[in-house]
């Protein structure tokens, strides 16, 4: 890392369901951490759905502990829901609840899932994020709850979808590379704070050693750096409408543990 040059800097990482920013994002989001940034986390989803025993308002609600525990763990601000599980569409008022997370929060990184994903919330998840982060500083966007404007430049970085491929199981590729192994163990213990949702997983899709998959693909990834032996993937969004186009501190803030994948940038101009 490049010491404190996160300092003074607003993280916001968000995703669709409780585990997925353990999954994707905690490694990048608790190397910010340390380098003097404010973090902050949020689940759109409440994962009421991730059960084969719970109802749903008991799911949610243990979820919801669950979810608390990893931000305390990663000492970030945990902010609610505002859906349930498949209930997370593109809606005008889901745009509007998501944009009031945003405006309360002011982040200056926003975390992001892939807009490419096996699943629809999670695609969902990312599209709702870059409308609440775009209509920061509209006046006639109302938010719900209404919270007052920011206009200060936002960066958006887009995680690597789960599993590491798109829903058609085409490999997708970042633009950057974050070492996060240093910050593996602690995103590691992070995840095990959603004891629950590995019971679901074994059960209903198969998935065995709930934490050493989290672990197998921040390895798969960090091959694909080429240096890292684990890593996190991320392509930064379109500045259009969220930031000066040489507005990018996630590679400055985290210049020691973070690469850029040169022959991706040049692929952007095709």
């Amino acid at each position: 890392m490049s010491g404190n040059t996160g300092r003074g800097m607003t993280v916001l990482a968000a995703a669709a369901h409780p585990d997925d920013i353990e999954f994707m994002m905690a490694g990048t989001l608790l190397l910010l951490r340390d380098a003097g940034a404010e973090i902050h986390m949020c689940n759109l989803s409440n994962g009421n759905c991730g059960t084969a025993t719970h109802g749903s308002e008991e799911n949610a609600a243990l979820r919801w502990l669950e979810a608390k525990a990893s931000a305390k763990k990663a000492g970030a601000v945990m902010h609610e829901s505002i859906s349930y599980d498949l209930g997370l569409y593109y809606t005008e008022e889901l745009a509007q609840k998501t944009g009031a997370i945003i405006r309360r929060v002011q982040p200056d990184i926003l975390l992001v899932p892939s807009l490419e994903d096996y699943m629809e919330d999670h695609q969902n998840a990312a599209r709702l994020l870059i409308t609440g982060a775009f209509t920061r500083a509209m006046p006639n966007f109302k938010t719900l709850p209404d919270e007052p404007l920011y206009g200060k430049d936002v960066a958006l970085y887009h995680a690597l979808p789960y599993g590491l491929r798109d829903g058609m199981r085409k490999r997708i590729r970042p633009g950057m590379y974050v070492d996060i192994a240093s910050a593996l163990s602690l995103k590691r213990g992070m995840l095990a704070c959603h004891e629950s949702q590995k019971s679901f997983l074994d059960t209903s899709q198969g998935v065995d050693a709930y934490l050493d998959l989290m672990e197998s693909m921040s390895a798969e990834v960090g091959t694909m750096s080429g240096r890292f032996k684990f890593a996190e993937g991320w392509r930064r969004h379109s500045h259009f409408g969220f930031a000066d186009e040489d507005f990018n501190p996630l590679p400055e803030i985290l210049a020691q543990a973070c690469i850029i994948d040169e022959e991706y940038e040049r692929s952007l101009d095709i």
